[in-house]
């Protein structure tokens, strides 16, 4: 699969709440480092933050726009509610070995009506 596959599929996955088989996209060894988060280092630490924030939280992706260079495809999102994002997915072999997303964590933390950290 081409980085625009592999990302579309990604969205399709996400929207079904399928921590499993979005795990399965990434290589073993991948890194998915959401900026307002630490990152997240393996592909049994990226299942585990899926399986966790799907069980918090109902997120849908909607596509706005997918771009493809190279080995990189960059996802330009929004959900229903109207939080935006962008990501950008680093695919080696048709599985995603890095990733890096940018969104605003309050905004979604309020959206959800979860708990805001006190730091």
């Amino acid at each position: 699969m081409t980085p625009k596959e592999v990302v579309s599929k990604w969205v399709v996955i996400f929207n079904q709440a399928d921590a499993k088989a979005i795990a399965d996209l990434y290589h073993p060894h991948a890194i998915n480092h959401q900026v307002a988060n630490e990152p997240i280092e393996g592909k049994e630490a990226i299942y585990e933050m899926f399986k966790n924030e799907f069980a918090a939280a109902d997120m849908v992706c909607i596509m706005e726009n997918i771009f493809e260079d190279g080995e990189w495809a960059i996802l330009e999102w929004k959900d229903p509610l109207g939080l935006r994002g962008c990501g950008f997915f680093h695919i080696i072999e048709g599985k995603i070995k890095f990733q890096r997303g940018y969104w605003d964590k309050l905004s979604f933390l309020k959206m959800h009506n979860l708990p805001i950290p006190n730091e």
